[in-house]
């Protein structure tokens, strides 16, 4: 399954810095799961600021947020940032209790491989399986993404490999190039939170009770200026 069109009501807006200001509505709680260097940092940074930088550190799972608007109603977005998963290992021993706590945290899911390692391809089954383990009674909302798609001299996962995957676990499948493609990859958060947005509703229409939360105190958008700033002084430095 392919992800629908999606429509253009949906607005980011940074979480008001002043410690004082409080904002009435609903938690959009997200993790992005998948393999090592497969680009899950770098779709979560191209959504919240449509810049592509090509290289990090590797993370040790980074909390982001930032409030949205989705047809009309502003949710609280929290997107979880994870490390790489152990390859295609159904025990996830490494890293494996900070896996489970953001399964079990979050309200949707995006399980990101690279067309480029067909061993991350292979982690994903595992990992939803792990995401229905901790959730058996929640229809919590996943997306299988195809990471990388630019680079297609160096691809070892077929899109049809990725349709069957997303098939036989009842998913939705996009294949993306978080460096070429902005759109692309905001339809993806954006589709996710609307089908997380329909779950909290109980698909009849009837939001739930609204929770008053104040402003995080997250450092999140500070580093990504400073990495951002960091990118730029090194590529001018050597293109000089």
């Amino acid at each position: 399954m392919r992800l629908p069109n999606m429509s253009s009501n949906f607005l980011l807006a940074p979480i008001a810095e002043s410690a004082d200001y409080f904002i009435s509505t609903r938690d959009i709680k997200l993790t992005v799961l998948g393999g090592n260097s497969v680009g899950k940092t770098a779709m979560i940074v191209r959504f919240l600021t449509r810049r592509f930088i090509g290289d990090y550190e590797s993370n040790t799972g980074n909390l982001y947020s930032r409030l949205v608007h989705v047809e009309g109603e502003q949710l609280s977005l929290q997107i979880q940032d994870t490390p790489g998963c152990a390859q295609a290992q159904e025990d996830f021993t490494q890293d494996g209790d900070l896996i489970s706590r953001c399964v079990q945290w979050a309200d949707g899911f995006l399980l990101v491989y690279s067309i480029t390692d067909y061993s991350s391809y292979q982690s994903i089954r595992p990992l939803y399986q792990h995401i229905r383990k901790m959730h058996p009674d929640a229809k919590c909302p996943v997306i299988i993404v195809a990471n990388k798609g630019d680079l297609v001299h160096a691809r070892q996962v077929q899109t049809e490999e990725g349709l069957q995957l997303a098939q036989d676990l009842g998913t939705l499948f996009l294949e993306i190039s978080t460096s070429e493609n902005c759109q692309d990859v905001s339809d993806v958060f954006q589709h996710l939170c609307k089908e997380v947005s329909k779950l909290q509703n109980g698909g009849n229409g009837e939001k739930r009770r609204t929770s008053v939360i104040s402003r995080p105190k997250s450092p999140n958008m500070q580093d990504l200026k400073r990495r951002f700033k960091q990118a730029l002084s090194s590529k001018v430095k050597s293109s000089s």
